[in-house]
């Protein structure tokens, strides 16, 4: 069994004198920062001038140049967004790494895959918490937490996985549980992830019970309640007692259909195109198509999302929603 790290098990002491400067204020950036710093740690914001730089003003924090910020940093903590990670460590960061410092990052796509190469002679580690920045902030605020995964990938101080767990500590991760992992397993499985289920593979299911449905001569209404809006409530019911808290929620008939018809639909056939997408990701062709697709503009992505817009089903959630109050 892997080892679940609270907080007995990690120490904010060892970063006392650290300065911890959080590279971007957007969703993580923000949210965790507020976190560190109610913990009791020094934290410094590093953003381009903009929103995000009034708003961390406003807040309260110090805020610099990314540039400045590295360099007044002891842990210099990656919370801009993936694709960024490159340009911000080539422009801002990588001259500001002297010896001892810690390079942090909340997923390891740009280590991974090579984005961002740290010399040898700094600690690279993750802290990556399993939920949005808000929920991290939340949760923090009623005095619980959420999971957060924490990873070394060079340790030349010999403290950077008591420096990880600090932070996962100053954010709140260790009052619910942290574990370890790798780069490579935490972004590997993230993509894997994303793609087979919980982006691709939930969107693809309901777009297509959806479509089955409005072909066989229901209306689009009916339709969108049955496999998008009800999908909610069944996911809902899986987070709080997983797949047996679920069934037993539902009704006799719901369990016996789907209990002996699921399987003929999520079958060998789509384990396998799995199968195909996690090898993909696995032998970096993922990530070097997405690369790719950004430093072109990434014209594909928005092509595709016009087409997920302009799909009946969201014309028609979208009038449902409004109608519910859930969007305006």
């Amino acid at each position: 069994m892997t080892q679940v790290y609270l907080d007995e098990d990690a120490d904010l002491s060892i970063l006392r004198d650290e300065v911890i400067a959080v590279i971007g204020y957007g969703s993580q950036g923000r949210n965790q920062a507020l976190n560190l710093r109610d913990s009791g740690l020094r934290v410094i914001i590093g953003c381009r001038p903009g929103k995000s730089e009034r708003l961390a003003r406003e807040e309260g924090f110090e805020v610099y140049d990314m540039d400045e910020a590295a360099r007044r940093g002891t842990i210099i903590y990656m919370l801009v967004p993936d694709m960024a990670h490159k340009e911000v460590y080539e422009k801002y960061v990588r001259a500001n790494l002297s010896e001892g410092k810690a390079l942090c990052f909340s997923h390891g796509f740009s280590v991974h895959y090579k984005q961002v190469v740290p010399p040898p002679y700094v600690d690279v580690i993750m802290v990556a918490p399993k939920g949005p920045g808000p929920i991290v902030r939340e949760n923090y605020l009623r005095g619980s937490g959420v999971p957060a995964l924490i990873a070394v990938e060079q340790d030349y101080t010999g403290r950077a996985k008591q420096r990880a767990l600090a932070i996962a500590k100053g954010i709140g991760a260790t009052r619910v549980g942290v574990l370890e992992t790798t780069f490579k397993d935490e972004t590997e499985s993230d993509l894997i992830g994303e793609q087979v289920v919980l982006v691709g593979g939930l969107m693809e299911l309901i777009k297509k019970g959806f479509e089955v449905l409005v072909e066989e001569g229901y209306p689009p209404e009916l339709a969108y309640f049955e496999a998008c809006n009800e999908a909610k409530l069944i996911i809902d019911l899986i987070y709080r007692g997983g797949l047996i808290g679920m069934l037993r929620a539902v009704s006799d008939t719901a369990k016996y259909g789907g209990l002996t018809v699921g399987p003929k639909i999520i079958d060998e056939h789509v384990k396998e195109n799995m199968r195909m997408a996690a090898k993909r990701v696995k032998d970096g062709s993922f990530a070097r198509e997405w690369i790719k697709e950004y430093e072109g503009g990434g014209r594909t992505l928005e092509k595709l999302i016009r087409q997920v817009e302009n799909h009946l089903l969201e014309v028609v959630g979208r009038r449902l929603r409004k109608m519910a109050g859930l969007e305006k």
